[in-house]
């Protein structure tokens, strides 16, 4: 016969015995049920939630659900791949107990990550989670390299009465004005209060350019992890929010005018405990390996576009001289070339440089974004490619020959474009798996077809609340 504590698909030698004295415990804490997160194809954050008293089964078995979230839209309409996106099948959920959190901001409940197996106990092709994993340890097994990533969290904070799904900006003071922290003063206190309560170190949460705009900056992990904080934090954001009146969005676009909701992504490289974005001979300190890696990000970044701009909303938000970084280009500290040179202040440089990607967005599965993001960046350190030179100041002043002569080429004006560029991007579609890819395609057309006729009004109101 067999037992819970029998070796099973999907778990790891003592993980129910973990289980089962961590339930326990949080029983003791006053937990009542844990919520099992992922997030689908098209960057919406899904869930599945059990008893306190059920994890040790669910680490041992995994909780079931249909594989058929690989498809959906935002809008929960489902279309098809030669594989995914019928209503035959089922997945098991495992929970990663070595990340699960205790919400301080929705007592009564914690959160853990999950990792997606196939009822045999294999990993399931589209799980992107597992894809994250499994491109960082390439790297360390083919080149020596680790990461360290964090992704910002920008949101708009709205009134929860506003009529009609409208947005109505909860704070009115100016862009990084003292008078908007006042607004929203207490909703933010609380939110520092229950991060580090959940151990997310927090550097930074101020108010930003968009009205009722913020944006929370949280301290860099190994990228599996970032991306799980990242999901936790929005749905800290969330919680807290909802207790202050508020209703959140992290939408690219909340209007159709003006700077939208961002979600830039840091990253930096490293081998044998050094930095390679330090303390080098390259440009700004960089090694040669971290010029190489920059520039294999930016040689493909119209097709990485799919992956971190992957709503047509999205396209509302990336507009020149907005700070959304359209163009290929780089630079030190320049907010409106696509990638970001960040070298830290003189004496913590060795740990703070970094790379900042900020054509991305929160509708963006951060798991899938930071897989596609790294690989290119790994395809360009072995390539051995060249980075080619700085863009200082704003590449929209650029005539079209200025442009050319310097290699600087706007990004995808539209996701019908961004998904061209994906599917003739041989690398991204072989790092993600036929099954994945495919679901990426199927999901990004979809949603083309689904604001098909729409004004660009109509366009930011049909994904204000999906996100």
């Amino acid at each position: 016969m067999t037992t819970l504590a029998d070796p099973v698909p999907g778990g790891r030698p003592g993980e129910v015995e973990a289980a089962t004295a961590l339930s326990g415990e949080l029983a003791g804490r006053g937990v009542h049920g844990v919520v099992l997160s992922y997030v689908d194809t098209a960057g919406i954050g899904r869930v599945k939630t059990v008893p306190t008293a059920r994890l040790p089964a669910a680490v041992a078995w995994g909780v079931g659900m249909s594989p058929v979230f690989d498809t959906f839209l935002a809008n929960d309409a489902i279309v098809r791949t030669d594989v995914l996106g019928s209503p035959d099948g089922d997945l098991r959920l495992y929970p990663d107990l070595d990340h699960l959190v205790v919400l301080a901001g929705q007592p009564g409940w914690a959160w853990a990550p999950v990792d997606r197996l196939t009822q045999e106990g294999e990993p399931h092709p589209g799980c992107t989670r597992t894809l994250l994993r499994r491109v960082v340890a390439g790297a360390a097994e083919e080149h020596g390299l680790t990461f360290r990533a964090a992704v910002e969290i920008e949101w708009t904070a709205g009134r929860d009465d506003a009529p009609d799904g409208a947005f109505v900006p909860a704070a009115t003071g100016p862009a990084y004005g003292a008078v908007r922290q006042v607004e929203l003063g207490d909703c933010a206190a609380e939110l520092l209060a229950v991060c580090a309560a959940q151990g997310v170190d927090v550097e930074q949460v101020h108010p930003e350019y968009a009205p009722g705009q913020f944006e929370i900056s949280v301290g860099a992990l190994d990228p599996v992890a970032a991306a799980d904080r990242s999901v936790l934090v929005r749905q800290t954001i969330r919680a807290v929010a909802r207790r202050h009146g508020l209703r959140v969005s992290f939408a690219p676009a909340v209007l159709a005018r003006g700077v939208g909701n961002g979600g830039h992504l840091h990253l930096s490289a490293w081998r044998d405990g050094a930095n390679l974005h330090s303390g080098g001979e390259g440009r700004y300190g960089m090694t040669a390996g971290a010029e190489s890696f920059v520039a294999g990000i930016l040689a493909r970044l119209p097709a990485l576009t799919a992956l971190t701009a992957p709503s047509p909303a999205s396209y509302l938000r990336l507009r020149p001289s907005q700070w959304a970084g359209v163009f290929t280009a780089w630079g030190r500290e320049t907010r409106e070339t696509a990638l970001r040179v960040v070298t830290g202040t003189r004496g913590l440089r060795d740990r703070a440089a970094n790379l900042e990607v900020k054509p991305v967005d929160l509708a963006a599965n951060p798991y899938l974004a930071l897989a596609g993001v790294i690989a290119a960046g790994v395809d360009g350190l072995a390539a051995s490619a060249a980075l080619p030179e700085e863009t200082t100041g704003d590449p929209a002043r650029f005539g079209e020959r200025e442009a050319a002569a310097a290699g600087v080429r706007r990004l995808p004006t539209s996701l019908e474009q961004a998904v061209g560029e994906f599917r003739a991007d041989g690398l991204l579609r072989a790092v993600l798996g036929p099954v994945l890819a495919d679901a990426v395609v199927a999901v990004r057309q979809g949603e083309i077809a689904a604001v098909a006729g729409l004004d660009d009004e109509q366009v930011a109101a049909a994904y204000r609340w999906k996100y």
